[in-house]
């Protein structure tokens, strides 16, 4: 786990001033490391009821991907506006930092679909929470969160509604 953290490397005043940006991009260069983090994000999902998992854009995406083919299931994508080319259903949240808007295909997932929610980083909870909503109205049931660096002063696991949330790493 020393390696892990070694490999995320504090990024002071990154995106704006006060904001220190964890920045995971060492970790992903590190294959060795990379294989063990995704193992330790994946195992408590391995013998649960998942059938698919679901990533926020775009550092998300690298995770969920990495997920979602441990597990053996298929992944959705939650995008950013504009991003998909055919109908979908929208949710509008805030950042720490500002808002955003996360979307995903109507039909990405069935109703009753058991969705593990995977992103990155887990910080004021406002993206996790927002995923979830999309899940559960596009019809699925969100199993846990799983996130492989949480930021716990920032209290993010508050806002998921006293969901498992399962993080690799905490800062």
């Amino acid at each position: 786990m020393d390696r892990l953290r070694a490999r995320v490397r504090a990024v002071e005043d990154f995106p704006k001033t006060g904001i220190v940006f964890r920045d995971l991009t060492p970790l992903f260069a590190d294959a060795e490391a990379l294989e063990f983090a995704i193992d330790r994000l994946a195992e408590p999902f391995r013998k649960s009821a998942v059938d698919r998992v679901a990533a926020v854009e775009a550092r998300g995406f690298i995770v969920g991907a990495l997920v979602a083919r441990k597990l053996e299931v298929g992944f959705v994508p939650l995008r950013k506006p504009g991003k998909l080319p055919r109908p979908v259903e929208s949710v509008c949240y805030d950042l720490e930092y500002g808002s955003a808007v996360l979307e995903a295909h109507t039909d990405a997932i069935a109703v009753g679909e058991r969705i593990l929610v995977v992103d990155d980083v887990l910080a004021t909870g406002g993206t996790a929470a927002a995923a979830a909503t999309l899940v559960r109205r596009l019809g699925g049931e969100v199993v846990a969160f799983a996130m492989l660096l949480e930021l716990s002063a920032l209290g993010g696991r508050d806002r998921l509604f006293g969901e498992h949330v399962h993080s690799v790493m905490t800062f």
